[in-house]
């Protein structure tokens, strides 16, 4: 079994597996326009990003708190943790462990995180 080194890894690099739950991950810290209630914390880790960098792979955690978005073309997965996601002119998503969600390019959105969220994603730009 090959592990992940902690480095980015691109097209040519060899398979390799993560564990999510433990995996350590980075501070992306919020824009605070972003930040509508609380004090969330963002930490990620982008584990593979196409040559081209149209394509981005990676590891994304918050705290709870309130926060604002506009989204990437994304499909995600929840490891941990719990969110509602109100999608502007849209939905609103109650998101939790096992659930795969997908986001469209441009879907402004509302994040209230209730318990601390990390999720598994997959970007196309």
């Amino acid at each position: 079994m090959t592990t992940f080194d902690h480095s980015v890894a691109g097209p040519s690099s060899p398979s390799f597996v993560v564990h999510i739950p433990d995996a350590e991950l980075v501070p992306e810290p919020l824009d605070p326009a972003q930040i509508v209630s609380g004090d969330p914390v963002v930490t990620g880790k982008v584990l593979w990003e196409s040559e081209d960098g149209k394509q981005v792979r990676g590891l994304w955690q918050i705290t709870p708190g309130v926060v604002t978005d506009t989204e990437a073309d994304e499909l995600f997965v929840v490891v941990s943790g719990r969110a509602t996601v109100e999608v502007e002119g849209g939905a609103t998503l109650e998101i939790g462990p096992g659930d795969a969600c997908v986001l469209r390019e441009g879907d402004r959105t509302t994040w209230t995180v209730h318990e601390t969220l990390r999720k598994a994603y997959h970007i196309s730009r």
